[in-house]
C-alpha cells in the first residue's frame, strides 16, 4: 500500500456487530490496493468496538478505529465528519456498517473520476439486498435502484442534480454508491451534525450539489442491506419519517437562502417539495373534508 491512499473509506458504526465483519471484509476484498478504512464507533454498546479493534490490529497501516470523546453517541453525521478529519485519501467513499461493496467498486470508480476531472462526485446504482438472509422468500426480492432524472455518463453542473432529487420526492442515491473528491467535501463543509439518523444523506448531497458537478453511472457496485434494525426502518416504525423529512426540507430552504443560491428551477422544485409537506390552508381543509 502506498503511503498516501487513493481512497479513504469512512464507516460509521452503531451496534452493528451482526454485520460489521462482512462490511469490513468487502473493503479488504477490493481489487484496488490503495485505500484506507476509517471505522468510527458511535458509542456502540455491543461487540462492534471489539470487531473494529481486531481488524485494526490485523492491518494497522490500512485500518483505523476511531471514536468520539468519552465514547459518546453523536449520530451518523458527526461520525462521518470525524472520519473525514482523519482521512488522507484523494477520494472519499462511504460505507455503512451493515452494507457491502462489490470487489471492483473502488477500482472502477477511481478510474472513472480520474478520467473525468471536471466531475467532483460520482453516483451509481445500488442493489437493495434482501437475499442476504438466505431465506427462500427473500431470494426474489432483490432489486436495483438506477440513477434517473439526470443525464447518464455526462457531467451534470450544479445545482441540476439537487433539483432532480427534489422533483423525485427527495429520493437520493445510496451512500455506498458514491465516490467524491475529498477537497469537494471539505469545501462543502462536510455533514450536518444535527441530522443524526435519517436524512443525513439528503443533507450531505444537497451541500455538495449546490456547488459541485456530478457524473451518474448506471452500474452497481454496492449492496444496501434491508433489515428491520436499520435506521430508516426504526424511524419508520416510530412513525417519524415524514416529520424528519419535513425538517430536512425546512433546513434546505434556509440553507439555500443563507448560501444565496438563486437558481430558478431549484427554487421552484424547493417550493413544490415544501408544499407537499406544508400544503396551503385550503388544501389542508379539503383533505380534512375528504377524511
Amino acid at each position: 500500500m502506498s503511503e498516501l491512499p487513493r481512497v479513504s473509506v469512512v464507516m460509521p458504526v452503531f451496534n452493528a456487530e451482526r454485520y460489521l465483519a462482512e462490511a469490513i471484509e468487502s473493503v479488504l476484498a477490493q481489487t484496488l490496493d490503495s485505500w484506507e478504512l476509517l471505522i468510527v464507533d458511535d458509542g456502540s454498546t455491543d461487540g462492534s468496538a471489539r470487531i473494529a479493534d481486531r481488524y485494526a490490529a490485523r492491518r494497522p497501516a490500512a485500518i483505523r478505529h476511531l471514536s468520539h470523546d468519552r465514547r459518546e453517541n453523536r449520530g451518523a453525521s458527526a461520525s462521518r465528519n470525524l472520519g473525514i478529519r482523519y482521512a488522507s485519501g484523494e477520494y472519499l467513499a462511504f460505507l455503512d456498517a451493515d452494507d457491502v461493496y462489490l470487489p471492483k467498486k473502488l477500482d472502477d470508480q477511481v478510474r472513472i473520476l480520474d478520467e473525468r476531472r471536471e466531475a467532483d462526485v460520482l453516483y451509481a446504482a445500488t442493489e437493495y439486498w434482501h437475499s442476504w438472509t438466505g431465506a427462500a422468500d427473500d431470494r426474489s426480492r432483490d432489486w436495483i435502484w438506477h440513477p434517473h432524472g439526470v443525464e447518464i455518463d455526462r457531467v451534470v453542473a450544479p445545482p441540476r442534480a439537487l433539483t432532480a432529487f427534489l422533483r423525485d420526492g427527495g429520493t437520493v442515491p445510496c451512500m455506498g454508491s458514491m465516490l467524491v473528491r475529498r477537497d469537494a467535501v471539505r469545501k462543502a463543509g462536510g455533514w450536518e451534525d444535527s441530522f443524526r439518523t435519517i436524512c443525513t444523506d439528503q443533507v450531505f448531497h444537497a451541500k455538495l450539489l449546490v456547488r459541485c458537478s456530478a457524473v451518474f453511472v448506471d452500474r452497481c457496485w454496492d449492496r444496501y442491506r434491508q433489515h428491520p434494525d436499520s435506521a430508516c426502518q426504526r424511524v419508520a416504525a416510530e412513525g417519524r419519517t415524514e416529520e424528519t423529512f419535513a425538517a430536512y426540507l425546512r433546513w434546505l430552504d434556509r440553507y439555500l437562502v443563507d448560501q444565496r443560491i438563486d437558481d430558478r428551477p431549484l427554487r421552484a422544485a424547493m417550493k413544490a417539495a415544501l408544499r407537499s409537506y406544508h400544503p396551503p390552508l385550503i388544501d389542508r381543509l379539503a383533505r380534512l373534508v375528504r377524511r
